[in-house]
C-alpha cells in the first residue's frame, strides 16, 4: 500500500472520530441550533431588505431582525403555549366530571343507538363475537387514559419551564450570529462539500422548496386551519377552543381525515346534545371553510414546490417529529429531500458515465 493512501486512510479515520464526538458535544444543543437555522432561513429575506435600509451594518441588522422574531413569533408562540396547557388542564377537569357524573356514558350510549353504527354492530356480530365485549365501555376506558395523559404531559410541560428558557436563550444566540454570517459559513459549506458546482446548486434549490413547501405551505395551512376550527369552537361554545384549535393544527398534516377527525365528531356530540342548530353550522364550517382552505392552499403551496410524493412527505413529518421533536415537521421532510436528491445525482452520474 502506498504511503499516500496510508495517510489518506489515517486522514479519514480521523476524521470520522472527530465527527463522532463533535456530534457528542453539540447534541445536547442541535434542537436549538435547528430552529435557528429554521427561522434564519424563514426569515432571511426580510434581513436582507432591512440589511439594506441600515446601509449593510451587519451587526445592527442581525440585532434588530433577532428582536422582531421574539416579537412577532416568540412571545406569542409562549402565550399560546400558557393558554394550552391551562386548557388542556381545564379539559382533563371537565372530561372527569362528565366521567363520575355519568354523563359521557350517557353520550356514548346514545352514539350507540344510532341506527347507523347499530346496524353496523349487528352486522359485525355475524363474523365476530362481541358478547364478551363491550366497544363503548372500552371506548370510555381509552378516553379517560387519554385524558389522564394530557393532562401528565401537561404537568411536565410546566415542570420543564427552565429548559425551555435555556434552549430559548440558545435559539436567539444562535439566531443572532446566523443572520451575521449566515452566508459567510454558507459560501464555506459549499466549498467543504466535495460535490461540483451543478449539484450543489441541485441541493440547495430542493432545500429551500423543501423549506417554502413545508414553512409557507404545510405550517401555514395548519395555522390557517387550527385558528379557524379554534374560532368555530369558540364561537359555538364549545369548551376549550384552543385545545382543539392547536389539535387540528397538528392533524391538519394527514392527507385523510385531518381536521374532519376533530369537527366532525364534535358535530355528531352537539347533534346528540340536541343543539341541531350548532351541529349543521359546525359541519357547514368545517367542510365548506376548514376544509375548503386546506383543498385551495395546499396544491398552490406544496404541490408546486416540492417533487416528494404525499405518502412520502407526510411519513416524512410523522417520522421526523417522532425522531426530533416539533423540528421534525421541518427537519423530517429536509432529510427526505436529501436523500432522494442525492439518489438522483447518483442515478444521474451513472447515466452520464
Amino acid at each position: 500500500m502506498k504511503k499516500e493512501h496510508i495517510f489518506l486512510i489515517f486522514i479519514l479515520l480521523l476524521a470520522s472520530l472527530s465527527f463522532y464526538y463533535l456530534y457528542q458535544v453539540l447534541s445536547p444543543f442541535l434542537a436549538p441550533i435547528l430552529w435557528a437555522i429554521l427561522l434564519a432561513i424563514v426569515f432571511n429575506p426580510l434581513f436582507l431588505k432591512l440589511q439594506r435600509l441600515l446601509k449593510k451594518k451587519r451587526v445592527l441588522s442581525a440585532l434588530a431582525m433577532t428582536l422582531f422574531v421574539v416579537l412577532v413569533i416568540v412571545l406569542p408562540a409562549g402565550l399560546l403555549m400558557v393558554s394550552l396547557a391551562n386548557e388542556v388542564i381545564d379539559f382533563y377537569h371537565h372530561l372527569d366530571e362528565m366521567i363520575k357524573t355519568g354523563r359521557l356514558q350517557s353520550y356514548l350510549n346514545r352514539i350507540g343507538e344510532l341506527p347507523l353504527l347499530k346496524g353496523a354492530l349487528e352486522k359485525l356480530k355475524q363474523y365476530v363475537d362481541l358478547s364478551q365485549a363491550d366497544p363503548f365501555n372500552l371506548l370510555l376506558k381509552n378516553v379517560q387514559q387519554i385524558s389522564a395523559f394530557l393532562f401528565n404531559q401537561t404537568s411536565n410541560l410546566l415542570k420543564s419551564i427552565s429548559t425551555f428558557i435555556v434552549g430559548f436563550f440558545f435559539t436567539l444566540l444562535s439566531l443572532y450570529y446566523l443572520f451575521k454570517d449566515g452566508d459567510h459559513l454558507l459560501n464555506r459549506l459549499k466549498e467543504i462539500v466535495p460535490l461540483p458546482a451543478r449539484e450543489s446548486k441541485l441541493i440547495i434549490q430542493r432545500f429551500k422548496d423543501m423549506v417554502s413547501a413545508t414553512i409557507y405551505g404545510g405550517i401555514l395551512i395548519a395555522i390557517i386551519q387550527g385558528i379557524l376550527g379554534g374560532l368555530s369552537f369558540w364561537v359555538l361554545g364549545i369548551a376549550s377552543p384552543i385545545f382543539w384549535g392547536t389539535v387540528m393544527a397538528f392533524l391538519s398534516f394527514i392527507p385523510m381525515g385531518g381536521t374532519a377527525l376533530i369537527w366532525g365528531p364534535a358535530a355528531l356530540f352537539l347533534f346528540i346534545q340536541g343543539a341541531f342548530l350548532k351541529g349543521i353550522i359546525l359541519l357547514g364550517l368545517g367542510i365548506l371553510l376548514i376544509g375548503m382552505i386546506d383543498n385551495l392552499l395546499r396544491p398552490l403551496f406544496v404541490s408546486t414546490r416540492t417533487n416528494i410524493h404525499p405518502l412520502l412527505l407526510f411519513f416524512s413529518v410523522l417520522g421526523g417529529i417522532q425522531a426530533f421533536g416539533m423540528i421534525g415537521v421541518v427537519a423530517g421532510p429536509l432529510i427526505m429531500t436529501l436523500s432522494l436528491t442525492l439518489i438522483e445525482i447518483y442515478v444521474q452520474g451513472i447515466k452520464e458515465f
